[in-house]
């Protein structure tokens, strides 16, 4: 099948570039806000604060990126395998071709999002133990100076302030004015702890709320700073958030929750009739403890005056008397017996070390010393002699072996001078060659003048291997 050539006729040809840019503009064109629900999956947040992740469903998936300044903005952690709506654009990234949502708003589905980031924060605040009850401080019973940080225009102030000088009149409030909902309200109330906490005269006890509202209105006092600069606090915090339904993460935190700020306001100053009565609860305990211990005291008294040695104080002394005779008399034996269980001791240590005294050990090593040197030299004697015998008679069997002795009873060798082979056979020498001989007292140069071959005749006792016979001439 032939392939039809390019016709300069043909269609526009794309680049790929240019087909992706052109999907997305189609698809930031169509979809330009869009919702979609999935769950999370492969959430991973990189060191530029963006956020990768992916929406799937049982079908599909499909990848989704949110940017930092959205991720800091929204209320709660969102987390892989949480279910989500999210809001934002469908785009093309141009560099791997891949289609992919631009979030900018995430919401958990079928709970709120200030709700989840509500449970998150009280969660992860209460596995560090800011909520513990040991680390509450009690209110002051009297105090003279009340830091307050909240609105300067809301219910809250005119009531605490009525409140106060209702029941006490010489109370001085110190007002560190803030706003309590909106963006900016959490900082403020942060400075507010802050500087309530470094003033001078430094207040007794602070009072943080504001009147009731719903979730969001009341959210600031849900956020991880406020809860964290009421923890830091050096003075005892009462948290008077008029939301009684429902605690928020300050009154978790704060050493005293109040329902509402009126609430907190009396609890903090007591009323007149609110102290006489604690002083006169307090005075009668006071009588009812000293009665009992005056009656302990005159209980112990009466003994004391009754007991025998008060009455009959000679034979208490008398008796004590017998007691330091008694331990004199122990003491007295048992310093016999400790001086004896000495002598003793030391009497073992002397024998033990005269066993051990060096002089002694010395001489007993140096006589052990003597008898095995006199029994290494009587072995070396005999072993000595002993191999001198075998010696002798490896000698005698070995002269008995050699050729020099052979020389001696009147035989000769001869041999090739050069490589000095000994001249065993006719054949190994020529007419003419000189051989040397050798003889019991020296050898003799010869030279071969005829060579007479005959069969050895290895039976007659004239004939030797390199000679004919006794003292033979060549």
């Amino acid at each position: 099948m032939s392939v039809p050539a390019y016709n300069a006729v043909s269609p526009q040809i794309l680049t790929v570039s240019q087909v992706t840019r052109e999907i997305r503009n189609l698809l930031e064109g169509t979809y330009p806000k869009v919702w979609i629900e999935g769950e999370i999956s492969n959430l991973r947040v990189v060191h530029s604060g963006h956020a990768y992740f992916t929406l799937k469903d049982a079908n599909s998936q499909l990848r989704a990126v949110i940017f930092r300044s959205s991720w800091r903005q929204l209320p709660f952690t969102p987390e892989s395998g949480m279910h989500v709506v999210a809001q934002g654009r469908l785009s093309v990234y141009e560099p791997r071709g891949d289609y992919q949502l631009l979030a900018t708003f995430l919401e958990p589905k079928g709970i709120g999002a200030l709700q989840l980031a509500y449970e998150q924060l009280r969660d992860r605040l209460f596995q560090e133990g800011l909520f513990d009850e040991a680390r509450k401080r009690p209110l002051p019973l009297v105090p003279q100076r009340i830091g307050i940080v909240t609105s300067p225009t809301g219910a809250a102030i005119r009531d605490i302030i009525r409140i106060v000088h209702r029941r006490r009149a010489n109370v001085r409030l110190y007002l560190y004015p803030v706003r309590v909902q909106g963006q900016e309200a959490t900082q403020e109330i942060v400075q507010g702890i802050a500087r309530l906490n470094a003033y001078e005269p430094r207040p007794e006890v602070l009072i943080v709320g504001r009147g009731g509202g719903s979730l969001e209105d009341l959210w600031a006092f849900n956020e991880e700073q406020v809860a964290r600069a009421i923890a830091a606090s050096e003075i005892p915090v009462i948290s008077a958030v008029g939301h009684e339904i429902d605690y928020t993460i300050a009154d978790f935190v704060a050493d005293l929750r109040a329902s509402t700020p009126s609430a907190a306001a009396e609890l903090v100053v007591k009323s007149e009739e609110e102290l006489r009565q604690q002083l006169n609860s307090l005075l009668a305990r006071m009588h009812t403890i000293v009665q009992y211990r005056h009656a302990q005291a005159q209980q112990a008294l009466d003994y004391l005056f009754n007991s025998r040695p008060l009455r009959e104080p000679h034979r208490f002394v008398n008796t004590l008397q017998q007691q330091v005779d008694d331990l004199v008399l122990q003491l007295e034996k048992g310093w016999q017996n400790s001086s004896q269980e000495r002598e003793k001791r030391l009497e073992n240590a002397t024998r033990s070390l005269a066993r051990l005294n060096p002089r002694v050990r010395w001489q007993r090593l140096y006589t052990h010393l003597t008898t095995l040197e006199r029994r290494l030299q009587t072995a070396i004697r005999s072993r000595l002699i002993r191999r001198g015998e075998t010696l002798g008679g490896l000698s005698s069997r070995l002269n008995a072996l050699s050729p020099l002795a052979v020389l001696g009873r009147g035989y000769s060798l001869c041999r090739e001078p050069i490589s000095r082979q000994l001249v065993s056979r006719t054949a190994l020498v020529h007419t003419g060659q000189q051989i040397e001989v050798l003889l019991q007292d020296g050898q003799l140069t010869c030279t071969v003048d005829d060579i007479d071959s005959k069969e050895p005749d290895y039976g007659r006792s004239d004939f030797r291997t390199g000679s004919e016979t006794p003292g033979g001439n060549s």
